[in-house]
C-alpha cells in the first residue's frame, strides 16, 4: 500500500491519508470544500462543491490519475434538497461514461461542510 499526498489539496484533518494506492486502485478520502492554502471552508454550496471537486482532482493527479479513471464516487450532502445543484456541478468534472455513484444525506459533515466527495479510481 502506498500513500498519496499533495499540497494541492487540504491536509487530512484526522488520522487518515488523502488517498492510498493498492493493487492498481486509488482510494481517495472524502474531500471537503476547503481551500488547501488557508484551510478555510468555501462559502455556500456551489463554492464548496467546486472546491471539493478541485481537491479530489488534485489528489487524483498526485496518483497520476484524473476524473476519467474514477470507477465509483460517493457524495455526501448535508441537505438532499441540494441534490440537483450538486449534480450540475459534478457534471462539470465528470463526463460520460460517468462513474458509479451514490449520494447520501449526512446528519452532519466535518467542519459543518455542505458536501463531501470521495472516490475509487483505477490506473489505466
Amino acid at each position: 500500500m502506498n500513500t498519496i499526498q499533495t499540497d494541492q489539496a487540504p491536509a487530512a484533518i484526522g488520522p487518515y491519508s488523502q488517498a492510498v494506492a493498492h493493487g492498481g486502485f486509488a482510494f481517495v478520502s472524502g474531500q471537503l470544500g476547503l481551500d488547501p492554502a488557508s484551510g478555510a471552508l468555501a462559502d455556500g454550496l456551489a463554492a464548496q462543491t467546486r472546491q471539493a471537486l478541485r481537491n479530489l482532482v488534485a489528489v487524483l493527479a498526485a496518483a497520476g490519475l484524473g476524473p476519467r479513471h474514477v470507477l465509483k464516487a460517493t457524495v455526501y450532502v448535508a441537505n438532499m434538497d441540494d441534490f440537483a445543484r450538486v449534480n450540475e456541478l459534478y457534471a462539470e468534472v465528470f463526463a460520460p461514461p460517468f462513474p458509479a455513484r451514490e449520494v447520501v444525506q449526512a446528519a452532519r459533515l466535518p467542519k459543518n461542510a455542505l458536501v463531501e466527495i470521495s472516490a475509487i479510481a483505477a490506473a489505466p
